[in-house]
């Protein structure tokens, strides 16, 4: 009688079971570990957009903030405003300011190129090629527009800092019930 060497039924089921278990783990983690991924490049994309803006202030004076007839910077209050859709006009006055180009992605006669914006990072309209035809905003890695605020320049009950706010609003995370209840923007990924 010749003996066969072959694997019981559960034998199969108990590693399924463990696959099936490790594959689940697999999961779990790789949603973690690409949020993860998405806060630090927003940390680091405000970081370099904050060195160019420091930049910009050695040579100018000023950090960039618009003409008193537009109003898009000092009108976006860092403190309440919580909605990202808000943020596109004072995102797009700085991408002007930051990179020398109008919102065409041409160059302006005169401006001064302080930080190169890569393709990822522009918000608007895109062509078949997946490239913007149209800048409308600075696009964070969760594919909201940043925010930046000169605000508290005017008033320092709208913003935090006297120079400028700049943040991304990340994606919100659950937090374990606390007292006092956290606000949005202590969610957010900022340079204050």
């Amino acid at each position: 009688m010749s003996s066969c060497a072959a694997f019981t039924l559960i034998e199969i089921l108990i590693v399924i079971g463990i696959i099936v278990f490790l594959a689940g783990l697999v999961l779990a983690v790789s949603g973690y570990v690409q949020e993860k991924g998405k806060r630090a490049r927003a940390e680091a994309e405000i970081a370099a957009m904050s060195a160019a803006l420091e930049s910009y202030k050695a040579d100018n004076g000023i950090y960039p903030r618009d003409n008193p007839g537009n109003q898009f910077t000092d009108n976006l209050n860092a403190r309440s405003s919580t909605n990202p859709a808000n943020y596109q006009n004072a995102s797009l006055y700085l991408f002007t300011q930051l990179s020398g180009l109008n919102a065409n992605q041409t160059p302006i006669s005169g401006a001064k190129s302080y930080f190169g914006f890569k393709p990822l990072m522009l918000g608007g309209p895109r062509d078949a090629n997946g490239n913007v035809t149209s800048v409308t905003y600075i696009r964070d890695p969760f594919g909201n527009s940043y925010g930046y605020s000169t605000a508290y320049q005017n008033n320092p009950n709208t913003g935090y800092n006297p120079t400028y706010d700049l943040w991304s609003n990340g994606v919100p995370t659950p937090t374990p019930s606390s007292s006092p209840t956290p606000t949005p923007q202590d969610k957010w990924i900022k340079n204050w």
